[in-house]
């Protein structure tokens, strides 16, 4: 039986952080994932450039960015290990990056710079990694065999089984399957009597049913900033983000971030020209122009979806001095307040995220550790999700930080 003092389950962002964090401060760890590949999600976020972090975390109030069961859970860890301290591990490993906008930090070269890091920082620890390894099972005994230590786990893999004091699991959600996300972290705590959040995908374009859908399936492809939101006026979520149409609904950023706010059977409400008053800009047009009020609106909107609009109602298809104030008024509150409920997601295929998992009350918030002693939850397999923008990947550094500076100081 091989003897490690921690087992970190997962290769991905959060897994092999923790592992690096931990061994660089003694712990002997060992790294196993079902993979054959290492850290895939990375490799294939932000168009293969990685988007790693946000400088716009608020590190007084980070929850802000978040969400969860028990939003102030996530507040620790993040303010402990910033996105200043992530940048600054970048600087040490001479890994270029850029802002693109709204504080999204980026690599110049590819994701794989990061991948990279990670992995010298696992091999300045001297961790061991085992891919592909799949685990069979896990046990707890509450007095270790040496009769020295509190407890201990035994992991059957495909290599054999193996004895630790602490296990960190760091399996992800289920998003992306064909990269090989699976609910193993789920059932993990499930064995352990810990409590779940359900999850659910996020980060996920929106899809609407063929009739309904009908009338916008041809402006595939176009993309405007909007406004957009959902839930009730005591509990409204807005953002102001580009959204895209696409052939079985809607996408872009303004969807991703909404669709994780977003409930099933619920609306959610668009503003397709959120810079501009359109009732005025109409009434302002009916009193100068002859132009059909198609080609008015075209001036404000992109012509697909200006064209799109008046073929709903004939009251609408007529030049802008002849149309009534009620048409006109009308039209403007469809553009500026569109209401319209999707009939669901796209599922974890195409969700980034995943959002719920492992109730964060069953953790401690400063170290990631269960009420199942030895046992720590981190990453995206906690119900903990970021918004889009770096969030995620800067809740794996952090809930990564934390969990691998405390089964550091449990070694010693």
């Amino acid at each position: 039986m091989q003897k490690f003092d921690v087992v970190v389950i997962g290769a991905g962002a959060a897994g092999l952080f923790c592992a690096g964090v931990a061994g660089q401060r003694g712990c002997k760890v060992l790294v196993l994932d079902h993979s054959p590949k290492v850290a895939e999600k990375i490799r294939i976020s932000g168009g293969g450039r990685c988007n790693f972090t946000n400088r716009e975390l608020d590190v007084r109030a980070p929850q802000k960015h978040f969400l969860s069961d028990n939003p102030n859970f996530c507040r620790s860890a993040l303010s402990r290990y910033t996105p200043q301290d992530f940048i600054a591990l970048l600087q040490r490993h001479g890994v270029p990056f850029h802002e693109k906008h709204k504080g999204q930090l980026f690599c110049d070269r590819s994701a794989d710079d990061i991948v990279q890091l990670l992995l010298r920082e696992c091999e300045a620890g001297g961790v061991t990694r085992w891919q592909p390894c799949g685990v069979k099972a896990i046990r707890f005994s509450a007095s270790s065999p040496d009769g020295n230590s509190a407890g201990c786990y035994e992991i059957d893999s495909d290599q054999g089984t193996i004895q630790c004091r602490a296990v960190v699991v760091a399996t992800g959600g289920l998003s992306i399957p064909k990269i090989g996300a699976t609910d193993f972290g789920y059932r993990v705590a499930k064995q352990f009597g810990l409590k779940l959040i359900e999850p659910r995908p996020a980060l996920v374009p929106l899809t609407f049913d063929g009739a309904a859908w009908a009338p916008y399936a041809g402006l595939a492809g176009l993309a405007l900033q909007v406004q957009i939101e959902t839930g009730t006026k005591k509990e409204r979520t807005a953002f102001l983000e580009d959204l895209l149409f696409t052939h079985r609904g809607l996408s872009g950023p303004a969807v991703l971030q909404i669709s994780s706010y977003w409930r099933a059977n619920t609306p959610i409400r668009l503003n397709l020209a959120p810079e501009q008053d359109l009732l005025q800009f109409l009434q302002d047009a009916k009193a100068r122009s002859r132009k059909l009020i198609v080609n008015e609106l075209a001036t404000q909107l992109p012509s697909r979806l200006a064209d799109a609009w008046v073929q709903q109602d004939a009251a609408w298809q007529r030049p802008v001095n002849e149309a009534s104030d009620k048409a006109l008024a009308a039209l403007a509150t469809r553009l500026s307040a569109w209401e319209l409920t999707p009939t669901g997601t796209e599922g974890y295929a195409k969700a980034e995220v995943t959002a719920g998992g492992v109730d964060t009350r069953e953790l401690s918030s400063q170290t990631m550790e269960s009420k199942q002693p030895g046992l720590y939850f981190i990453g995206e397999v906690v119900d903990v999700t970021g918004w889009l923008g770096g969030y995620n990947f800067q809740w794996a550094w952090a809930s990564g930080h934390a969990a691998g500076m405390a089964v550091a100081q449990g070694a010693h």
